[in-house]
């Protein structure tokens, strides 16, 4: 059986701002991971080192311009060896809220409870210094890293 997980975060920005940071790779990796390679293109590819340790992989499954990205999730390295590349799916859904936008982030297809706790613990780390970037601000060096 798998479960999925949902954090949502509103945050002071504009859509067409907060979907920068889901679709370039230098803005990606100012609020997650250090170092990466993507193709920010339905069916193209990425890999992130997200905390030094723990890296993950993946494909984009859609990219809908300031409303919707959905890519595939899974660890080459630490992270959890029950979710593999390609095993469960991340799908970034963001609405306009006044002059911000509400964040909604599904991760589905997990196997475990350990597995949904472990990454919402997660999400809720990185939407926070998502929300601080994207508003313009610093959230500082990652504390996981």
């Amino acid at each position: 059986m798998t479960s999925s997980v949902t954090v949502e975060k509103r945050i002071n920005a504009r859509p067409e701002t907060v979907f920068g940071f889901f679709t370039d790779r230098d803005k990606w990796l100012s609020w997650m991971g250090a170092d990466g390679t993507f193709s920010f293109e339905p069916g193209g590819a990425y890999a992130t080192n997200v905390t030094g340790d723990n890296h993950a992989a993946g494909t984009f499954v859609e990219i809908t311009p300031y409303h919707r990205v959905v890519f595939t999730w899974g660890w080459t390295k630490g992270g959890m060896p029950d979710v593999p590349p390609g095993s469960s799916t991340v799908t970034v859904d963001l609405a306009p809220d006044g002059e911000g936008t509400q964040l909604r982030l599904t991760h589905s297809g997990l196997p475990t409870a350990e597995a949904c706790a472990a990454h919402e613990e997660g999400w809720r780390h990185y939407t926070d210094r998502l929300a601080t970037r994207a508003a313009g601000g610093d959230p500082g060096p990652d504390a996981w890293m």
